[in-house]
């Protein structure tokens, strides 16, 4: 006689894993790194490599000597949460201060709110914004994108075309350079080509779902163009140079998507990613800062348990109220 075993669901289980899932990211973010390491070369390694490493150690130094439990660092999101940091530095930044960021990252805006899964703010962001806050110089200070950059520290620096904005508007690179990479910025924020090619692996794996970036960039595009077409000559800058220029590449497609601060819903994402367009041009345009991506996301990732409850999916079996 066979027994009818009762299990509580999910019945079906697809294989992803979390490991798995940070490893597809990994993949997406290879081309974006390449880039990185062609056009700052030491610099890129030094800063990747001290993002990475210093995320693991703390990570697993809190949960083994302070939480006194188990470690978590097999599962690879410490160290993703280290190179999506690194991709938000510059790569002259000092190694005392890569790692000032990481302990943030991983302390505060982790462990701190009970690990993965757990944590409100995006962790990569929140170790780049509390390094831009307490750091502004060293967080503003590019290095020119010189093919195998074998300087680190004495890198030679230029303004990013998103400060160039700000002043001389004939300093600007090409938007074929801004669509290449050729440019000053963060570690993953020069190669729109790259950040693209990335992204299309993710979409394809199905890692993420296109709800998110496209909602960032179409807000973006969308925006500046109205403002431009309102006002050319004092928003003289184009909606391509926006999407092309600063980290809303970046952004959009790594730092927007993560699963934990993030909507659950598709139309939760949507808005979601409205927001965030709005808010980052908003800053961007009429903020002292050039770049607003980084705090739109926080922003909105503190939105995300409202948006969840506001666009909760249909449970199976409901029967809506007329």
């Amino acid at each position: 006689m066979s027994k009818l075993i009762l299990t509580s669901s999910p019945h079906l289980h697809s294989g992803d894993t979390i490991s798995s899932k940070m490893m597809g990211v990994f993949i997406a973010l290879i081309p974006a790194y390449l880039v990185a390491l062609y056009f700052f070369g030491l610099g890129a390694l030094i800063v990747s490599l001290t993002a990475m490493l210093s995320c693991v150690a703390f990570e697993y130094a809190i949960q083994r000597f302070v939480l006194k439990g188990e470690t978590s660092i097999q599962d690879g999101s410490a160290l993703l949460t280290g190179l999506l940091l690194a991709f938000n530095l510059p790569s002259n930044l000092p190694v005392w201060m890569i790692i000032a960021g990481s302990f943030v990252a991983i302390a505060i805006a982790k462990l701190s709110f009970g690990g993965l899964g757990n944590n409100l703010f995006n962790p990569a962001l929140v170790g780049r914004v509390f390094l831009l806050i307490s750091f502004p110089a060293a967080m503003t200070s590019w290095p020119k994108p010189i093919p195998f950059n074998m300087h680190y520290l004495d890198a030679v620096t230029a303004a990013t075309p998103l400060a160039t904005l700000k002043g001389q508007f004939s300093d600007i690179p090409g938007m074929l350079n801004l669509f290449l990479g050729v440019k000053g910025g963060s570690l993953g924020e020069v190669s729109a080509l790259a950040l693209l090619v990335g992204c299309a692996y993710m979409l394809i794996r199905k890692i993420i779902s296109w709800h998110i970036p496209v909602s960032i960039l179409v807000t973006v595009f969308v925006f500046t163009a109205i403002l431009n077409w309102i006002n050319p000559n004092h928003f003289f800058a184009t909606p391509l140079f926006h999407m092309l220029t600063g980290g809303v590449m970046l952004g959009a497609i790594f730092m927007a998507t993560d699963y934990v601060t993030s909507p659950m819903n598709p139309r939760g994402m949507l808005v979601y990613g409205v927001g965030i367009g709005i808010i980052t041009v908003v800053i961007r345009i009429f903020g002292s800062y050039p770049e607003g991506i980084s705090f739109a996301i926080l922003i909105m990732n503190g939105c995300t348990p409202l948006i969840n409850k506001l666009f909760k999916p249909k449970r199976f079996g409901e029967v809506r109220k007329s």
